[in-house]
């Protein structure tokens, strides 16, 4: 007898049953035959004709999805039923062809009493390499790229630059791992599973509850640094637009100028970066995450792509103006340079490890691939993709920052914070930011619920007042954070490091490691190298805690 849910795929004429444990496989031939094994004959064909009569009746009152259902739960009755009677050998069993579910239809039945279909993709709809590559360059590049000048800064200049490659490859090589975790489960169809369904096959309930909360901590860090950095883009905005019309109209005329002073006096009152600017955004921002879909925003999902391609453009034009300004300070830091190897170096890291973070979503980026095979190929370009841009950023920003007349040590964890507010070219960078970030985050907001309301309620919107209270939470601690600690290096280098620590090393790690000794094939130097990810993971968290 079967005690798991039934996997139907009827193709070709075939009906396949996966079962989920070795134990059902073996079964595998008996249940094959009770499938066929459909009724052909009764004791009474009056009383099976009228309900086939009065089943038919109900079946076109329902809709689609419904009527998949019952008819998926039909067939799952008459398994169990057949898998009672004996004679298989009897050939008045099989089944008539009526009852045999067209070749090209496909379903999946649950003892929940639902039943799903499914449809073969259309190959038309996959991306080809080029498009995957960039779709995974563009979700990874965040906000992140704004602290890798810092970062470098707080590590130094040379080991800095060999931080920054050296965790982007084992960022990638578990990233790796992550991409093929499914496909290393046997006997079980793992198609459309995501790394928490993985974690969930390994660990239980832990894994799957474990690896929601580190999900959870990754996402609701990067709200709340979208917050601090909209409430900075904000205000950098509005002192703008301010400068530029208080000098428009006071040119020449004495009273409009001691009228500009007193509506400077009040505008600087009510236009504070940490008093006012993240309360305003809630009147905004709050309404927008109750939507009940994020599809609206997610058309926006371009102007990412824009905003890096003109931070790189502006990054280029300030470095070409400003003249590379370094002097190599092996050990000790002098004058208006740091050192080039600094005990700080574990927040680079831990900025790192969220920026390369994609480990929650890749299964799903690289499914839309045309080129399946070529799935490691082209998730490597992407990162070398991603870490060029962050070297190129990184080292620009740091080697054109003016020093003299500035020490390298006042690089701010947002390097558009070291240009004025008056600067054209960072305002409209500022402009394309603070748009992007209002149109993104509500697409966070949205993942947040999806997850957690699901796993707790089992409905992504169970009513209005639950996803208000989260929302209220979820805003409450980015206000808070923009108001009394409004520095994003170090938000993101906690939030990276703590859910990279689950999601990057040890889950990746345990789960090839548990993979290779189920397949015997586990060597005593994978199990070394792969304990020694979990080390450095572990190391990475704490060492934020004594920066």
């Amino acid at each position: 007898m079967l005690s798991a849910s039934l996997y139907i795929h009827h193709s070709h004429h075939r009906v396949q049953i996966i079962a989920s444990s070795f134990h059902q496989f073996v079964q595998l031939p008996c249940i094959l035959w009770f499938l066929w094994c459909l009724p052909s004959r009764l004791q009474d064909k009056t009383v099976y004709r009228s309900c086939c009569r009065s089943l038919v009746k109900h079946l076109e009152h329902l809709s689609a999805d419904e009527r998949v259902s019952a008819e998926a739960a039909i067939l799952n009755s008459r398994v169990h039923y057949y898998s009672r009677l004996t004679g298989s050998s009897d050939r008045l069993l099989s089944p008539p062809n009526h009852v045999i579910p067209r070749p090209e239809e496909i379903y999946i039945y649950s003892p929940l009493g639902t039943a799903f279909k499914v449809t073969s993709g259309d190959p038309s709809s996959k991306n080809p390499s080029i498009v995957t590559i960039f779709a995974v360059w563009n979700t990874m590049m965040g906000t992140s790229i704004l602290s890798i000048p810092w970062g470098i800064k707080q590590a130094g200049f040379t080991l800095g630059i060999l931080i920054l490659i050296i965790v982007g490859l084992l960022m990638l090589y578990c990233c790796y791992i992550v991409l093929k975790s499914p496909k290393a489960i046997p006997y079980v169809d793992t198609s459309d599973w995501e790394f928490p369904d993985v974690c969930r096959y390994y660990f239980g309930k832990f894994g799957q509850w474990s690896s929601l909360i580190f999900s959870m901590v990754s996402l609701i860090g990067a709200m709340v640094v979208y917050w601090v950095l909209m409430s900075n883009f904000l205000y950098n905005t509005g002192q703008f637009i301010y400068s530029k019309s208080s000098l428009a109209e006071g040119r020449g005329h004495m009273i409009m100028f001691q009228i500009i002073i007193i509506t400077l006096f009040l505008f600087k009152n009510w236009w504070s970066k940490t008093n006012t600017v993240p309360f305003y955004l809630i009147i905004l921002l709050l309404p927008l995450l109750c939507f009940r879909s994020a599809s609206f925003f997610a058309r926006f999902t371009f102007l990412g792509t824009i905003s890096v391609v003109y931070l790189i453009v502006l990054v280029t034009i300030k470095a070409v103006r400003l003249g590379f300004h370094l002097e190599f300070h092996w050990i000790y830091a002098t004058g208006f340079y740091v050192s080039e190897f600094r005990l700080l170096f574990p927040q680079l890291t831990g900025v790192l490890t969220l920026a390369f973070f994609i480990h929650n979503c890749v299964i799903t980026l690289m499914k839309s691939n045309r080129n399946q095979e070529k799935n490691v190929r082209d998730l490597s370009v992407a990162y070398l993709l991603v870490g060029l841009t962050y070297v190129y950023v990184g080292i620009l920003i740091f080697a054109a920052f003016p020093s003299p007349p500035l020490f390298k040590d006042c690089i701010e964890p947002n390097f558009l914070d070291n240009f004025p507010s008056s600067d054209v070219m960072v305002f409209v960078a500022r402009t394309f930011l603070l748009f992007q970030m209002i149109t993104v985050y509500p697409l966070l907001g949205y993942l947040v619920r999806v997850q957690m309301m699901g796993q707790i309620f089992g409905n992504h919107y169970p009513s209005f007042l639950h996803v208000l209270a989260l929302n209220v939470l979820i805003v409450a601690a980015g206000v808070l954070m923009a108001k009394f600690y409004p520095n994003i290096g170090s938000i993101i280098r906690f939030s990276g490091a703590t859910c990279g620590l689950a999601l990057v090393f040890v889950f990746p790690a345990v789960v090839h490691m548990i993979s290779l000794k189920r397949q015997g094939m586990l060597r005593w130097p994978s199990a070394l190298f792969h304990s020694f990810l979990i080390l450095l993971g572990l190391a990475n968290l704490i060492a934020q805690f004594f920066m």
